[in-house]
């Protein structure tokens, strides 16, 4: 067990200073014993030296030349002045052991200072993001009751006074127009001091914090190594040769010999043991905006004339730091390759390995990890607040946004027009009482007034436009509109005016931005969609070059569209004569159109759909029974709610996405998806016998072993086929399979699927079947095709048991505790014993012990074989 995730507490931090205190304090100790035995040493060796010298005092030596006695004494008393010259050269030996305990003393002391600094900048910084947040709420509450104020100021003014104007009037619209700003702009730096904050918290718990601490563990242990030596050393400059020393110098040598760094703090880990802190959440305070009208949305960017300038000023100071994080990474990384080992923060060397103040390679390398972990997280943080600006600019074509375009309106005009779109809204879906303040100034006159002399906020227009003499003589030229670098073969292009946008064939309705990148590969190539924000329609032409772009179609004020050259009377007229004329759609962009890219053959129309009865509900809208006007064909219909955020609206079609590549008689077929308009469906195989779940309970006690193991055949067949094509289906599950009217499965329900080897889950476990899911994959988010392996150990089990509820009586999270204990499920009555240990083997810990889906496969059919021939 280590610091990274033992010690993550704030207790537990203060036991690490603690402990280290006391160690400092033995190392105190410890060299005042030495010192002690060195002087010992030292007074001893001198009266041995003395009584050698006396001994060889020999009163008339020469009468006893020659004797043997004589030449014993002798030697033995210059044996005793070697024994006494080895005790000072022993002395000696101590003394420099305790210079190199106080150098260790000395180092560790400086360990300690540089984790407590690091420690506290690591938390300071995480501290300093909450402080902001809590002050940049202050000033949005702050900055809204102003606006509040001038708001209503402003709407007295325009009551008393309609159609008037003067300095008075356009003080107040002044000092309401700087509010309106200060509050936007206090909007999106709360915003993205959240959004910092968040990843800040995230960083300090998963990364920064647990990289701290395990450096630390590293230096405490390499202390603890050079701790030992100097004992050892010490020990051997006491050791003498007689037997009593010998033994004593056994059990000194046994116990120092003991001493393992990588044990030495086992039991202070234990002790001190806490979980990992708790997460922080920070949340947008919805409260701040409930009573403004017009589109600021919690934790959403806005993006206006009010705000625009501030965030692309924004945007390059967080993309120049972005690049100072990843040069200062490179170079690191240069330098870890091709230098010498960083000395900066590291224990200082004195030119031995055994010396004191050495720190090893694995120190060394340990901090620079932690050091390069540290930029990566900044990079991260920052890179988080540049998506997040670009996502916002980009979704109102920001990115590119022409010179001359209708889209810079005065303040009233927003308000007017924003105020009066809102109040239409609310009187025709609600039935309310009361008039909304902008239907009581158009009752009075105000509206009509303010708008007098000025180009009305434009509406996105998708119906055909009248004919006229311009447009019949381009007539010729539309229809004759074909790729320059590829060949579209028998598909027409044609760009009549007579008839909707939708119907050409390069218009692709609401397809999601991340659908459109997919389609443009090429430099030229491009298509025309639609964009709904803030419940207004938008046309967006997007454009394969030197990236993506995407640029709206501007509206003037009598009704033509345009980019930067001249207007024209429709969007199929504006779109050819870019193409044609090979002019780029804007200067700065460069972009020039080359090739129309066409919707895919399974995009169909909205209109080709027609949606008989309700027969379920997803978890993005309802489900229904449909027939295609083209075939008569019965078909399923999964509709999404046209109220969902962009985000889930992707994670909608991804179902589809997914399905288009696949055709096994065990996977259900996609037939297509709409999105020329809303809302977006998606049509697939109307498989008649409904949800396999509802099957097994309704048909119970007519179900016979052979068609059990038919099912539980079929859908591994399915699976093998998923597995060869490296899709993960991540809920797989009798809920989530289909039953003809021949009783074949079929997989359905690929919304959790990913297409790859192995997928790690970055966006949370909210929505996860903890039932269905593999351990591996609960524990650290980790998804492989084996996770789907035991995902079709408990549709085995839902299979044979006839629908019960897996787990029963159990909560997600005491199914979990039993699972990670050993607990399996008990067979269910009447399952073959065969098909209950290739449970078992689906279920097994151990990912890699698991059958892959060809041998489950392989061993199913065998099985319903033998079953087949037995009869």
């Amino acid at each position: 067990m280590g610091f990274s995730s033992a010690l993550q507490s704030r207790a537990a931090h203060e036991a690490l200073i603690v402990r280290q205190d006391a160690e400092l304090r033995l190392m105190e100790t410890m060299k005042r014993s030495i010192q002690m035995k060195a002087k010992c040493d030292k007074e001893y060796a001198i009266s041995l030296t003395a009584v050698a010298q006396q001994g060889l005092k020999i009163d008339r030596a020469d009468e006893m030349q020659g004797s043997l006695m004589t030449k014993s004494w002798r030697s033995y008393m210059d044996e005793l002045d070697q024994q006494a010259k080895q005790f000072k050269l022993n002395a000696e030996q101590l003394e420099v052991v305790c210079e190199k305990l106080t150098h260790l003393s000395q180092d560790k002391r400086k360990a300690r200072k540089t984790y407590q600094e690091e420690h506290a900048k690591i938390a300071a910084r995480l501290n300093h993001l909450t402080d902001e947040v809590v002050r940049k709420k202050s000033e949005y509450q702050k900055h809204l009751e102003g606006y509040k104020a001038l708001r209503t100021r402003f709407e007295e003014h325009y009551i008393k006074a309609p159609g008037r104007s003067g300095r008075k009037l356009d003080d107040v619209r002044d000092k309401y127009q700087k509010a309106c700003r200060k509050l936007h702009l206090t909007h999106n730096e709360y915003v993205l001091s959240i959004t910092e904050a968040i990843e800040v918290e995230k960083d300090f718990r998963t990364v920064l914090l647990p990289g701290l601490l395990e450096h630390q563990q590293s230096v405490q242990e390499s202390f603890i190594l050079l701790w030992r030596n100097i004992l050892q050393e010490a020990a051997q400059h006491g050791d003498l040769t007689s037997e009593k020393y010998t033994e004593i110098q056994q059990r000194i040598n046994t116990v120092i010999s003991n001493i393992n760094p990588a044990e030495e703090y086992g039991e202070f880990t234990e002790k001190h043991k806490t979980s990992p802190t708790t997460p922080l959440l920070f949340q947008f305070d919805e409260t701040l905006i409930e009573d403004i009208p017009g589109k600021l949305q919690s934790s959403t960017l806005t993006v206006d004339n009010l705000t625009v300038d501030w965030l692309r000023t924004r945007l390059l100071d967080l993309e120049a730091s972005v690049k100072d994080c990843q040069e200062k990474q490179l170079k690191m990384i240069e330098h870890v390759n091709g230098g010498s080992p960083k000395a900066n923060g590291s224990i200082i060397s004195n030119g031995s390995n055994t010396s004191n103040g050495i720190q090893s390679n694995k120190d060394s390398m340990c901090r620079q990890s932690k050091d390069l972990n540290a930029l990566r997280c900044q990079e991260k943080q920052k890179q988080k607040l540049v998506d997040m600006i670009k996502c916002a600019l980009n979704e109102v074509g920001c990115e590119e946004l022409p010179s001359g375009c209708d889209d810079h309106l005065t303040l009233e005009q927003n308000f007017i027009e924003n105020g009066y779109n809102n109040e239409q809204q609310r009187s025709n879906s609600t039935s309310s009482p009361g008039l909304g303040i902008m239907n009581e100034l158009m009752r009075r006159g105000g509206v009509l007034t303010l708008l007098r002399g000025r180009g009305r906020h434009f509406k996105r227009k998708s119906t055909p436009q009248p004919t006229t003499p311009m447009t019949r003589s381009r007539q010729g030229r539309f229809n004759k509109m074909q790729p320059r670098s590829q060949s579209l073969g028998s598909l027409s292009l044609s760009l009549s005016t007579n008839r909707p946008l939708y119907e050409e064939e390069w218009f692709h309705g609401v397809l999601p931005r991340e659908e459109v990148v997919r389609l443009l590969n090429n430099d030229g190539d491009f298509l025309v969609r639609e964009t709904i924000r803030n419940e207004e329609s938008q046309i967006v032409l997007s454009v394969c070059w030197n990236g993506h772009k995407h640029f709206i179609v501007q509206t003037t004020g009598d009704g033509h569209f345009r980019f930067e050259g001249p207007p024209f009377p429709s969007i199929q007229e504006l779109i050819m004569h870019q193409y044609h004329s090979e002019l780029p759609v804007t200067v700065k962009s460069g972009a020039i159109l080359r090739r129309p890219v066409c919707r895919e053959r399974w995009e169909l129309s909205n209109d080709d759909v027609v949606l008989l009865e309700r027969i379920g509900r997803g978890n993005f809208g309802d489900v229904y029974k449909a027939k295609l006007k083209s075939t008569k064909q019965d078909v399923a219909v999964k509709t999404c709610r046209m109220t969902l955020p962009d985000e889930q609206k992707r994670k909608f079609l991804q179902e589809g996405r997914i399905l288009k590549q696949y055709d096994h008689p065990n996977i259900v077929k996609l037939i297509g998806i709409c999105v020329q308009k809303q809302p977006i469906m998606i049509v697939m195989e109307l498989v008649l016998g409904g949800s396999l779940l509802t099957y097994l309970r309704k048909n119970s006690n007519a179900l016979s072993t052979r068609q059990q193991m038919g099912m539980c055949r079929d859908a591994a067949a399915g699976m093998r086929y998923l597995e060869s094509k490296n899709c993960i289906h991540r809920d797989l599950a009798a809920r989530n399979c289909l039953v003809d009217l021949e009783h074949s499965v079929k997989i359905s329900d690929f919304g959790m699927s990913r297409e790859e080897e192995e997928y790690i889950v970055s966006d949370g476990m909210k929505q996860i079947p903890v039932k269905w899911t593999a351990p591996e994959a609960l524990n650290f988010g980790k998804y492989t095709s084996l996770c789907d392996v035991w995902s079709y150990g408990i549709l085995m089990w839902e299979i044979f048991s006839k629908g019960d509820t897996p787990y029963s009586g159990m909560s997600n999270s005491r199914a979990r505790e039993r699972i990670d204990t050993g607990y399996r499920m008990p067979t269910p009555e009447n399952t073959p014993p065969e098909m209950y240990r290739l449970m078992l083997k689906c279920w097994a810990a151990d990912a890699e012990s698991r059958p892959h889906f060809d041998e489950i496969y392989n061993v199913v059919d065998a099985l319903i074989l033998r079953l087949d021939n037995s009869h």
